[in-house]
């Protein structure tokens, strides 16, 4: 009897891809790399993902899906841009170090593609497009996000060492800038 074949699963192929990349880089990624890493063939992967440009999309699309649903979530069905900040700039305090290798290693891939930079390019002016940084609070709320974001960053991409105390300080007045709670001053 011969059985049904096996079906392809995106999701443990995405999971490879990442330890790929965590470990080799994007330049170690590949169709082949994948096929071995994951147990299956190489016509299999392509099968998945048409290409490699499509696997990176798809790798992009899983880790920032996840990550909107970090900041969105608990937020009601109309947040205020301001709110969607904080609870951005909170995603970014919850971070755990191996948030830290996987976003390094998505920017990695997404400065691959001149498509992802584009649609990180809009996904950036989107999440800032709803405030008027000709109000104060706003440009606070913008300031804020961008600070985030870049301490996130450079944390990432291990260009700065913050220890979790000096981390957790950071973010308390990236947070209150915000305008969210922050953590009193000691």
């Amino acid at each position: 009897m011969s059985g049904r074949p096996r079906s392809i699963d995106r999701e443990k192929l995405l999971d490879a891809a990442e330890a790929i990349v965590a470990a080799e880089g994007a330049a170690g990624l590949s169709f082949g790399a994948l096929a071995k890493a994951a147990g299956v063939t190489r016509g299999g992967v392509q099968y998945a993902f048409g290409t490699k440009e499509n696997l990176i999309r798809a790798m992009v699309d899983r880790w920032s899906d996840s990550f909107e649903t970090d900041v969105l979530g608990g937020l009601g069905p109309d947040p205020t841009p301001q709110a969607v900040i904080q609870s951005h700039v909170r995603a970014n305090v919850a971070a755990a170090d191996a948030d830290f290798a996987r976003s390094a290693m998505m920017m990695t891939a997404i400065f691959q593609s001149p498509d992802q930079v584009a649609e990180t390019r809009a996904w950036y002016d989107r999440r800032l497009g709803g405030l008027d940084v000709s109000r104060p609070e706003d440009r606070d709320a913008a300031i804020a996000f961008l600070a985030s974001e870049g301490v996130f960053f450079l944390r990432s991409f291990g260009l700065i060492g913050l220890d979790d105390a000096a981390w957790q300080q950071i973010f308390a007045g990236i947070s209150r800038l915000a305008g969210g709670p922050g953590e009193s001053e000691p």
